[in-house]
């Protein structure tokens, strides 16, 4: 079986109109695009009343069983599919107050179905942006301060290290069955 072969782009409209390339792995989609990528699922174009309406306005480019219309694209094409989406109301629905009737606590839901709109989903590699490796707070401590300061290569030394505390930590002069009471600091007692 092949793979898909997803395209490399900053954007979900790029993806579809002039991809950089197309990889199957995250690793070969790194390397056309010379910087780090994160896969990414994403809506676009405009949204149709039926699939009927998607499929004949994406013909060619997604698999599609119609009687008459026929077609099915090579595996390693199928980056792209249909969702079916609940429509956008015009207006908000009213809050619904608890009715206490009937043996019912809330009314009883509208009857008819929402609304749904069809839209076309790209997956496809997208170019990571440049992230700092520590963002810096609004008022940032001294601690913070400092890491922000660090370049990448001294911040990941330093978050390699195992983390050690200050000073040793001191042994335990009671057992997890014995404790020390109030009016005789200096007697251990057994607790069961």
């Amino acid at each position: 079986m092949t793979a898909v072969r997803y395209p490399i782009a900053a954007s979900a409209q790029a993806a579809l109109s002039g991809p950089l390339g197309r990889a199957a792995r995250a690793s070969e989609a790194g390397a056309i695009a010379g910087a780090a990528v994160d896969f990414a699922s994403e809506l676009v174009g405009p949204a149709f009343a039926t699939r009927e309406a998607a499929l004949d306005a994406f013909a060619g480019r997604l698999d599609d069983e119609r009687e008459g219309r026929r077609a099915s694209i090579d595996a390693e094409d199928r980056y792209l599919s249909l969702a079916e989406l609940a429509a956008p109301k015009a207006k908000p629905a009213p809050a619904m107050r608890p009715v206490y009737a009937g043996g019912r606590r809330w009314p009883k839901p509208p009857a008819e179905a929402p609304q749904t709109v069809w839209r076309l989903v790209v997956r496809y590699w997208r170019i990571a942006a440049e992230r700092p490796l520590l963002e810096p707070s609004p008022s940032p401590t001294a601690r913070q301060r400092k890491l922000t300061e660090m370049d990448a290569k001294a911040l990941r030394e330093r978050l390699a290290e195992p983390l050690r505390s200050p000073k040793p930590q001191k042994a335990l002069d009671i057992g997890l069955f014995e404790f020390i009471p109030p009016d005789a600091p200096h007697i251990i007692m057994p607790d069961e």
